[in-house]
């Protein structure tokens, strides 16, 4: 992990309980279920290797060392429970608290020594973020626009913290600001088509488009993104799921973009996932045949509820095809729990 350099670093999404809600962003494919948000590392040419930007890197490698584990502990954690096992919520967001805690005082430390550290306050306000002390973190990353207003990484967190506290319209701002200052930055297209997507109604009424415009709009950034990062799955999933909200139905397209994704995919959780997702698209297509055999595919008790419905539909239509649909809403892959609007932490 790192977060010296534009490319995704964090990859947790906090729900709505506490720190101990985490799911990894890959797991959320709902239709409805905004994409992770990455924040993003300070752009400008590197300042020469002195004490300062030694100790700077030492801190950063300290805040990786503990995300890294707090990462691992929410995976395992995961894995337990799909298994009936696993910590209570309580107790890990205690371990969380107190893992995160010394790094949230070097951070203070070494901003009190070196206020006007734009990558400092980037960092620190990404980290906030991930503990959803929004008011300190938006401090933090206004300072770090102010001391540098042309980094597009300062404008890009700062468009995350809009979107996740209801400012959307300024977040569309701002995530343009950043892609004309670094165009060549798949992170920011990406959060920039999330918000899009998710927040419909005001991208209609900002840009002047109507419902389906405003989808294509996302599709068009996150393409974008997934050219400048081919081989970022989570980015492949968040592309893919958008053909849930296109009408009329884009059968072959859908297909082609889950299969990518397919491809990409690092874990079995993950491919199981996405057959579920290929599933649900051939079940769509009339391809029942080929939608079961996807489904045979899934083995996860994590997705046995989700599996189990999926069949039925199958096996439904393959009794009466009159009854396929293209209008159900789009699968929730986020068992135990729903996603809701979040603040993945990226490079910093």
């Amino acid at each position: 992990m790192t977060r010296r350099g534009d490319f995704n670093h964090r990859t947790l999404v906090w729900l709505g309980c506490g720190l101990a809600g985490a799911l990894l962003a890959h797991v959320s494919c709902a239709a409805d279920a905004p994409p992770a948000r990455t924040n993003a590392a300070p752009t400008a040419a590197a300042p020469k290797d002195d004490a300062v930007e030694r100790e700077f890197r030492e801190l950063q490698a300290l805040d990786d060392a503990a995300m890294a584990e707090v990462d691992r502990w929410i995976r395992d954690n995961r894995a337990f429970a799909a298994k009936g096992a696993g910590v209570p919520d309580a107790e890990l967001n205690r371990r969380i608290q107190a893992r995160l805690e010394p790094v949230r005082r070097a951070y203070e430390d070494f901003i009190a020594r070196h206020p006007t550290h734009v990558g400092a306050r980037l960092a620190f306000g990404s980290f906030l973020h991930d503990l959803e002390e929004e008011a300190a973190a938006e401090a933090q990353l206004k300072k770090a626009l102010e001391l540098d207003p042309k980094n597009p990484a300062a404008w890009n967190n700062l468009a995350n913290h809009f979107a996740h506290d209801g400012n959307v319209k300024t977040a569309f701002d701002y995530y343009a600001k950043a892609i004309e200052l670094k165009p060549d930055e798949p992170v920011y297209y990406r959060n920039f088509a999330g918000t899009v997507y998710l927040f419909r109604k005001e991208a209609a009424e900002h840009f002047k488009l109507g419902e389906q415009q405003v989808f294509e709009k996302a599709l068009d950034l996150y393409r974008k993104a997934a050219r400048l990062a081919p081989d970022d799955f989570t980015l492949a999933t968040d592309l893919a799921q958008t053909f849930y909200a296109l009408r009329p139905p884009r059968f072959e397209e859908a297909l082609r973009a889950w299969t990518n994704a397919l491809t990409l995919a690092r874990d079995d959780i993950e491919r199981e996932g996405v057959h579920l997702h290929l599933a649900r698209w051939k079940w769509l297509a009339g391809r029942t045949n080929e939608a079961r055999a996807h489904l045979n595919l899934v083995t996860n008790t994590m997705y046995a509820e989700l599996k189990t419905r999926l069949l039925e539909k199958v096996v439904e239509t393959n009794a009466s095809p009159a009854v396929l649909t293209t209008n159900a809403p789009a699968l929730n892959l986020n068992a135990p729990a729903p996603a809701s609007p979040a603040q993945a932490a990226g490079p910093r």
